[in-house]
């Protein structure tokens, strides 16, 4: 696609992201793009466009040949596969933000861009305003990349600031981010972990050239922290933030997992609030970057799709040069996490799963217990899943190298159980 050609565009999809890309659109004449026609699923809906836009038959869009770009903004992971691939296939440029769809299907999606010979652009799905795809997709060796480590889920922390900071309770403060926009329609895949998951897995593609399944990546969200996690992270000096991160080991494999962590007040995402997403990039020259940015809203991610859209001008792709052009990193497990378990009962927790238990305390509400865990233990143990139990992992709490080693409280058995702590 030449510089000159003018972007014709279907698009699919008119909810928060999509009508902020049409407003941003009548402002950015430069750009030499128009949106040519809309389908949508509910046509009864008032929208703030023109109607003779808006069609309910996605044929209108993907069988016009004036039409050289789908743009896929729509909440639904089947129906945006199913227009993604036709309009790859029809050779058009694609640009989506479904971050469920791509990460569930990135290996047949690269496949289908290189197949045809088309772009296929998603920056808005992982990071909203945040360029953090394409950074690291031209910026950052694989052998030189350390890891990454970032808020990725604007809803979630938009929650974790109102409950923790602002003392709202959890169901208002999700309440007040679905009005806001921020979270998604089934509010779930925000709180459960399942939309970072599915960013991280798209991340590890472009920093490591790993094609991970997010089911395959260990995961879980905020739906299980307790009030007195909070109380027990402020006694700490630490707030609480849901982290994705990807880790680079001794052995040169890469450890990559969500889980809520403990963050320090010196660390940069302790600064990230409410919608804002923020990631740090560590490199071996580079030290750390910070990228800091809104995560969710309809202009923060049509600014995304406006980057790409401009980037198509240019025929840019991604090149996928990690998994291209170098030996695609592998993911390991062979390492220790730090983490605090909090739960309301003592023999909740198999203690003797622990490799060392560093620290316990009650009180008549919450039981937390920090010790060091082998990463496969918690991949093959549902215990820390069970309601009630909540898991937080501390700061630089990957552990590469250590050597189990018994303490005075490490499998302690019915003596720990028998002082019962209070409860």
């Amino acid at each position: 696609m030449s510089q000159q050609k003018k972007l014709n565009i279907g698009l699919f999809g008119f909810g928060v992201v999509g009508e902020g890309l049409y407003k941003v659109l009548e402002h950015t004449p430069t750009l030499n793009a128009q949106i040519k026609k809309v389908c949508i699923k509910h046509p009864e809906k008032k929208r703030n466009a023109p109607a003779t836009l808006f069609t309910t038959d996605a044929a209108q869009l993907l069988d016009d040949e004036d039409i050289n770009v789908i743009i896929e903004l729509i909440d639904d992971a089947e129906a945006a596969y199913r227009i993604v691939t036709t309009a790859l296939r029809s050779k058009r440029a694609v640009v989506s933000a479904n971050k469920k769809m791509i990460a569930t299907h990135i290996e047949e999606l690269i496949a289908l861009q290189q197949k045809h010979d088309v772009p296929f652009l998603y920056e808005a799905a992982c990071c909203a305003s945040i360029p953090v795809i394409r950074n690291l997709e031209e910026y950052y060796d694989n052998d030189l990349l350390q890891g990454i480590r970032g808020i990725v889920n604007g809803s979630t922390n938009y929650i974790l600031t109102k409950v923790f900071c602002e003392q709202v309770s959890f169901d208002e403060a999700l309440l007040q981010a679905q009005i806001a926009g921020f979270a998604e329609s089934d509010p779930s895949l925000d709180v459960e972990g399942i939309d970072a998951v599915n960013k991280l897995s798209i991340l590890l593609t472009h920093a490591y050239g790993i094609l991970s399944s997010p089911n395959a990546l260990l995961h879980t969200g905020i739906q299980s922290l307790h009030k007195q996690d909070a109380i027990y992270a402020k006694e700490k000096g630490y707030e609480i933030k849901l982290v994705a991160q990807a880790h680079k080991l001794h052995d040169g494999s890469i450890a990559a997992f969500v889980l809520p962590q403990f963050v320090a007040k010196d660390d940069q995402l302790s600064t990230v609030r409410n919608e804002y997403n923020g990631v740090i990039i560590e490199s071996s020259l580079a030290d750390k970057q910070f990228f800091y940015g809104k995560g969710a809203g309809g202009f923060p991610t049509a600014s995304a799709v406006l980057s790409d859209l401009s980037a198509l001008r240019y025929n840019y792709r991604y090149e996928y040069k990690k998994l291209n052009y170098q030996a695609p990193s592998k993911l390991g497990n062979d390492f220790y996490l730090k983490v605090c378990v909090s739960f309301k009962g003592l023999l909740q927790v198999p203690h003797e799963r622990f490799d060392q238990i560093l620290e316990w305390s009650s009180n008549e509400k919450r039981c937390h217990v920090t010790g060091i865990i082998h990463f496969e233990r918690l991949i093959e143990d549902k215990w820390w899943k069970q309601p009630g139990i909540s898991i937080v992992l501390y700061p630089d709490g990957i552990i590469d190298n250590y050597e189990p080693r018994k303490n005075e409280l490490e499998y302690a058995g019915l003596d720990f159980v028998e002082q019962e702590v209070g409860i």
